[in-house]
């Protein structure tokens, strides 16, 4: 080992391990701190390539550097695997797929990968139907956009959503999230999280309760809630219960966060719905506090 990959090694083996490495950077930018105490490739992610152009891109020393720093070892990596990108005057794509390492089982990282993949090419390929669809009938505009953002990264869970805008006048917006124990190795479903379907019921009425809140607090805001402003919706896609396979993720704070997509319990201009549960609501129906703290 060179010297200048020991010095790397014996600085990090000073410091504290970090929750996750965004704040690290963050907390480095803010204080200003020298370019040497926080290494150069920390701040490197992976840059925008053509169409099929795989986008990770790492020399197995800088691998070899990267293995032997204890922070990384303590969460996932998570890095834009490939880009498919089209612009043209009136139809746009930019789909971005994303690729996760260090959950310490090669299998399931490989699952994850393929389905990320897989769901990447069958965006790109939907897109390019569309297109030729929309130019058989007289042309007009259409526009996918597709990547993620992580909730959470720490030494026990990864949080990761992916998102597709589709616009075709106006636009929809969908998000699929996945939150993955690192220690027992599985992707957590949300009745994993609960001792029986008593939970559903009690989401359920705190997250109408909430929607009836704000809209009694904010007039910006809406939500199909039966009985409220002379709707005849339910609250949540015409019933009144979430669903066992409800989109949800775990927050840094390890809080349950149930989410909805635009269009899914309020009007359009509402977008991406979201209600944090607190932990104190549901704790007599968790199996335990493993995850929801």
């Amino acid at each position: 080992m060179d010297n200048k990959i020991k010095e790397l090694k014996k600085q990090y083996e000073s410091m504290p391990i970090p929750d996750n490495l965004d704040d690290v950077i963050e907390m480095a930018i803010k204080k200003g701190k020298k370019k040497k105490t926080v290494p150069r490739w920390l701040f490197s992610t992976v840059a925008a390539v053509a169409i099929f152009t795989v986008g990770v891109n790492i020399s197995p020393a800088m691998a070899q550097t990267l293995d032997g720093i204890p922070v990384i070892n303590k969460v996932a990596k998570i890095l834009t695997f490939r880009e498919y990108k089209v612009k043209d005057e009136t139809y746009e794509a930019n789909i971005k797929v994303p690729n996760i390492k260090g959950l310490n089982d090669d299998k399931l990282e490989s699952k994850l990968n393929e389905k990320y993949i897989e769901d990447g090419k069958k965006l790109y390929s939907d897109f390019k139907d569309t297109v030729a669809d929309i130019k058989k009938n007289g042309g007009g505009h259409y526009g996918v956009e597709s990547g993620y953002s992580v909730k959470t990264n720490d030494e026990q869970l990864v949080s990761i959503g992916r998102y597709v805008v589709n616009t075709v006048g106006s636009s929809s917006t969908t998000m699929k999230y996945d939150t993955v124990d690192k220690e027992n190795k599985v992707v957590l479903s949300l009745p994993m999280l609960f001792k029986d379907d008593a939970y559903i019921k009690t989401i359920s009425n705190y997250i109408e309760d909430q929607m009836k809140k704000e809209m009694k607090e904010s007039k910006d805001k809406t939500y199909w809630v039966e009985g409220v402003g002379g709707q005849d919706y339910g609250t949540f896609d015409g019933s009144k219960n979430i669903k066992p396979t409800q989109n949800f993720y775990i927050n840094k704070h390890h809080q349950l966060v149930i989410a909805f997509d635009k269009y899914e319990v309020a009007p359009g201009y509402m977008g991406l719905v979201e209600f944090k549960i607190p932990t104190k609501i549901i704790q007599k129906d968790l199996v335990s506090n493993q995850y929801i703290k």
